[in-house]
């Protein structure tokens, strides 16, 4: 299989997007970034980088022109805060890659969704992409998310195939989210969390995320080129397929960080009023930051998430390149050292 030979991947300086042009670079893929900043990591691995926001037409225009395909990460990010950021990048921002992509008769593009888009405050259970986008989110990130992923599969066309991968809590080496604010909920050698963790929840490893993402690259490419069998105009959970409990599943990624606690159960409906009433005060005073408490983070935090991954094996072969167990054992390497 022969994937596309230039490729512009937006937010490449990120977490995911950096590991996709890594794998990208490694293949002899001629890779573009689009970024608001420079990043070190990836003018080592030779990525042509762009610098601009996704909300600037003429930035995404720039970094789009010659390109066979897109894979397209960037977002903001985030479990509380004002709508309008989140739209002006989750929504408008897709808008004006997809415009582009248009404009420079790019034939592929790979978007990155979110299993939080079809996101219910009782929780997922085997769900899989039949299940319907709720009526109301509680957050603005899942809500722009789901509306940027509409946006992105209304706009398949037979010359320009997209899809939507919808990882689940992206974690590894490296990680800057999920494994940092497991941190910072420590107190001592306590885990301050709402509910019991019992819950079982999926997640994504790193590894498992990029593999996915350049899976479905080459397959969408080939299929666009040769007018086989489509995969385009779909959305696919993607995960390890191997759901924990919430408890379990921090505490061994505090363990491979060297840090050691036991979960200590908050009230979930104690929790879900703070967060209540901290919303509130945010919208009296103005409050942007994008990851305080909130009913959102409450709700993920104590309620099942785990996904059917029939759809995203049939249609695109996709089977996680890592077990969970191999991913812990890679996050604890990475911050320790291989052992002696």
């Amino acid at each position: 299989m022969t994937g596309p030979a230039k490729v512009l991947v937006t937010g490449g300086s990120g977490f995911l997007g950096t590991e996709i042009c890594r794998r990208l670079i490694a293949r002899g893929t001629e890779t573009h970034s689009l970024s608001r900043r420079t990043s070190r990591a990836l003018t080592l691995l030779g990525v042509r980088q762009h610098q601009g926001d996704l909300v600037d037409p003429a930035a995404v225009s720039r970094a789009v022109a010659g390109c066979d395909a897109v894979i397209h990460t960037a977002a903001l990010a985030g479990v509380s805060g004002p709508a309008r950021p989140y739209w002006m990048t989750n929504v408008h921002g897709t808008r004006n890659v997809l415009k582009q992509c248009r404009a420079h008769a790019v034939r592929t593009l790979v978007h990155t969704s979110t299993a939080s888009v079809v996101f219910h405050p009782t929780g997922l259970e085997n769900a899989d992409e039949s299940t319907p986008y709720p009526q109301r989110h509680l957050a603005a990130y899942p809500w722009t998310k789901a509306r940027a992923e509409q946006l992105v599969l209304a706009a398949n066309r037979p010359s320009l195939a997209t899809c939507s991968l919808r990882p689940y809590i992206i974690w590894g080496p490296g990680d800057p989210h999920f494994v940092p604010a497991v941190k910072r909920a420590v107190r001592g050698r306590r885990l301050l969390m709402p509910g019991d963790g019992t819950n079982l929840i999926d997640t994504t490893h790193l590894h498992t995320a990029a593999h996915a993402h350049l899976l479905a690259l080459d397959l969408l490419h080939e299929r666009r080129s040769t007018g086989g069998q489509r995969t385009d105009g779909g959305a696919y959970f993607i995960t390890q397929g191997d759901p924990r409990p919430l408890r379990v599943i921090a505490t061994l990624l505090l363990a491979a960080g060297g840090v050691r606690a036991e979960w200590q159960s908050v009230p979930a409906r104690l929790a879900y009023a703070v967060a209540t009433a901290r919303e509130a005060a945010a919208l009296l005073t103005g409050a942007s930051g994008t990851h305080e408490l909130s009913r959102f983070l409450v709700a993920e935090l104590t309620c099942p998430h785990w996904f059917d991954l029939t759809a995203a094996k049939e249609n695109l072969g996709f089977v996680p390149p890592v077990t969970f167990a191999e991913g812990i054992r890679d996050l604890y390497d990475a911050m320790h050292g291989p052992p002696l």
